[in-house]
């Protein structure tokens, strides 16, 4: 009998001390302390990432500018042929006009 009450007493101070205990592991302070200390511990890592996405940003920006501006180069030079063919066009009209000054300097 003295047993039984025994067991019962213990199993009371049991159930209030794992009451106590759900209630302290749960109460807001303690929950705001552990958020706390959750974005303490990953802060750093997190800033730590935002400043290399900066970073690759910035590259990416710069590859991005210099593809585009040789893309466009690339398109005036097609354009471009109408203005190579009248300099070869030119050229060659000074040469043969430069063969025939010579051709006339050379009668004399």
């Amino acid at each position: 009998m003295e047993d039984q009450e025994m067991q019962l007493k213990v199993r009371r101070v049991t159930d209030k001390f794992t009451e106590s205990m759900y209630f302290l592991a749960n109460e807001p302070s303690m929950a705001l302390y552990r958020l706390q200390e959750h974005v303490r511990r990953s802060l750093p890592e997190l800033v730590q990432h935002k400043t290399d996405m900066q970073s690759w940003e910035e590259q990416s920006q710069g590859a991005i500018y210099s593809v585009e501006y040789a893309c466009s180069a690339v398109k005036s030079m097609t354009n471009s042929s109408m203005y190579f063919k009248n300099i070869d066009s030119l050229l060659r009209q000074a040469i043969s006009m430069k063969e025939q000054i010579s051709n006339a300097q050379g009668r004399r």
